[in-house]
Order: C-alpha cells, then structure tokens, then sequence
C-alpha cells in the first residue's frame, strides 16, 4: 500500500472532500451498495446517503464489494427520499438524477461547472428514482448507450455519474 501512496482511512476522513454527495434511492443489491461505497471512496466523495429500502452497513454482502470504504466513506441513512432532496436542496446542492426520462441531459454534454455542490441521485435496480424526486431535481441526466439493452448497472451508472461531476469540478 505504500508504493501505492494509499492514504489511512482516517487520513481520508481528515482530508478536503469533492463538494459531491450520492444518494442511492432504494438499491435493492447489497452488492451494489458496497461498490458505490468503493466508488466513492476513490472519487473523494463528501458524503453517501443510503435511502427507502437500500441496506446498511454493517453487512457481510456489503463489505465483500465495499473492501473496508464502509469505514472512510462518510454516510448517513434517510428513509425518505424525497425529504432528503428537499434537504440538500435547502442546503445550496444542485440535485441531478441519473435516469432516462423525458428531457434528460446527456451526460457527456451536460456541464457542472456552473455547480459549487452536487448531489447526485441513482436509482432502483428495476424502478430507477422515485418519481416525486423529478420535480426537484436541476436536471436529469442520461449516459449515451449505443447497444440493445439501454440499461446500465446501478453502480456503473453511479461511477460514470460520479466521475464525471468530479473531473468537470475539477476535484480528480
């Protein structure tokens, strides 16, 4: 880990943060849920919020695909979602979906730069985000898909979303 200029645990909890938040809305897999824990960990992610139905640590399921970023990732459970938006909102982030719907932005055109704090909303495996979070949201944002299926995985959609804002912020 030193070659790898890999940081403690509590030296990532005690350095600056990307003014990025994520809030997954009622993930269902708990496999899922850890990997977006990892995602963030490596994006240097403010704050993750775990939201209806999507489990919390401390779970097995969650720290196979987590690899302890359960212990660096600040995170918080808000059982509703919507209350939660309407939260981040009131406290100055931009809220953005990352789902298919009509007037979606395409990611790879859309620009944070505008943004000095972004929440970023990924939704149910099947259902995608609730709908009573499209009315506050700033924006809906789709990534372009090329083949059959039009659907990414959740935490694949989260670490593009992720990336994304990040490396437009300038946060990477």
């Amino acid at each position: 880990m030193e070659e790898l200029h890999r940081v403690t645990p509590e030296q990532f909890k005690a350095q600056p943060k990307a003014p990025i938040v994520v809030v997954l809305d009622s993930i269902r897999s708990m496999n899922n849920v850890g990997s977006v824990f990892r995602t963030c960990d490596a994006f240097n992610v403010e704050k993750l919020y775990l939201c209806g139905i999507t489990a919390c640590p401390p779970h097995k399921d969650i720290a196979k695909t987590a690899l302890g970023a359960t212990e660096s990732v600040a995170w918080e459970y808000a059982e509703d979602v919507e209350a939660l938006a309407r939260h981040l909102k009131e406290d100055g982030y931009a809220l953005f979906v990352v789902e298919q719907v009509d007037q979606s932005k395409m990611l790879h055109q859309f620009s944070f730069q505008a943004y000095k704090k972004v929440a970023l909303v990924v939704g149910n495996e099947v259902f995608g985000v609730d709908d009573r979070l499209l009315p506050l949201c700033d924006a809906a944002l789709e990534i372009p898909q090329h083949g059959t299926k039009h659907s990414l995985n959740v935490t694949i959609a989260a670490g593009i979303a992720i990336w994304e804002a990040a490396r437009q912020m300038e946060v990477l």
